[in-house]
This record gives C-alpha cells, structure tokens and sequence, in this order.
C-alpha cells in the first residue's frame, strides 16, 4: 500500500484499493449530502469498482487520522493542448465534517500536488459549487485563483443520447 506522509501528527495519506470501494462510495454519498445534491448520486460499488480499478478512469486517494478514514479525493488527468501537457483535476475533495479546520484539507491538496509533480502535470484544476464561501475561501488561501472567463458546460442523459446519434 503507497502512503504519502503529512506533517500532521497520526495523519497520512493513502492510495485506494479495490477493497476501498464501499468506503468510496460512503464518502461520495456524505459529500452529495453536504452539497444538497444527494439526489443525483448514481454511482454503486459495482460501477466504482469497473470505473477506479479496471478501467482506471480516476484514482482516489484516502485521508486517515490515527489509521481511521477522514476524507478522500477523487481525481484525474486532462490535458491542455495550449500548454501540451497534462493537468491534475480534483473531481472531488472531501473531509469528515468533525476532522475540518485541522490542515487535512491543505494536506490532501499538497499531497494531490506531489502527485501532479510527479506525473509532469502542469497545473491542479477543480471547481467550487458558487454558494460554498469557506472552501472559496480556503482556496484563495492556498494561492487558488478562480478561472472567470471560461463557462463550464455539460450534456448528459438524452440529451448526451441524441448528440452520439448525430452524423
């Protein structure tokens, strides 16, 4: 199992395993939970297993404190063709409400760092839901501007149906 160490006392950091998948799949539902959006949670065990650990479409890391899970990322990798390297993206970052205001956050984002580092990444990309002020802040903190000019877009479910059926 690889551990990256924290400057934080009985805190450290792991990367998942297949047998982390229930836990996964917990903290997502907490996460949904805390931003309101616990409704549009689809994901089960079986689909995290195939989607982290046989395609390898993203990788999770696991927070613990005193070998107890905290929190967790999700992230994975985009690339800039203007820069013509890739990008670490946090998909998701999240810590147990009762471990928050103790420097876990600012060390699963240092820990998420190395790992761009280590990979040639250039640059760490996430996004904040508008109406959450302290992680906003928390963000700025840490030297994290916010992109303004650009407007995030998606298509999914039939409207993601009927464009694949498009010639």
């Amino acid at each position: 199992m690889k551990y990256y160490e924290t400057e934080i006392k009985d805190f450290r950091i792991r990367v998942a395993e297949e047998t982390d998948v229930s836990l996964i799949l917990d903290f997502i539902r907490e996460l949904a939970d805390y931003e309101n959006l616990s409704n549009e949670v689809a994901a089960s065990k079986d689909v995290l297993l195939d989607s982290l650990f046989v395609k390898h479409q993203a990788e999770v890391i696991i927070a613990e404190y005193k070998e107890k899970p905290v929190g967790f990322a999700t992230y994975f990798f985009s690339f800039s063709t203007f820069l013509g390297k890739a990008n670490l993206y946090i998909e998701d970052l999240y810590i147990k409400k009762e471990f928050r205001r103790f420097g876990l956050g600012k060390a699963i984002f240092s820990c998420l760092a190395r790992i761009a580092e280590e990979r040639n990444c250039e640059r760490l990309d996430w996004s904040c839901l508008d109406w959450n002020e302290p992680s906003i802040k928390f963000y700025k903190k840490m030297g994290a501007k916010p992109v303004t000019d650009w407007t995030a877009f998606r298509v999914e479910g039939e409207a993601l149906d009927n464009l694949s059926r498009m010639k």
